[in-house]
């Protein structure tokens, strides 16, 4: 899955606004960060809200498996 975590768009708007540069990139990896844990919560079939951090946790280490034994392509993140 090639997910896109923030759109040009977005990143354009994150840009225009009044922030010092530290601030835009943690609102830019906020943004990501929540599109991620919507994509973990799917993959438990839970709200946002309900996940705890040990799925959040072994979702990651799950994906690294993915990645280390299929290769990058195959893990749902590409960084």
């Amino acid at each position: 899955m090639n997910e896109q975590f923030l759109t040009l768009d977005e990143s354009a708007q994150v840009d225009a606004a009044l922030l010092s540069s530290h601030e835009k990139f943690l609102t830019r990896l906020t943004i990501s960060s929540l599109r991620l844990l919507i994509h973990i919560a799917a993959s438990y079939q839970v709200p946002v809200e309900q996940l705890t951090p040990s799925q959040i946790i072994a979702w990651f280490e799950e994906d690294s498996k993915i990645r280390r034994e299929q290769g990058a392509t195959a893990a749902f993140l590409k960084w």
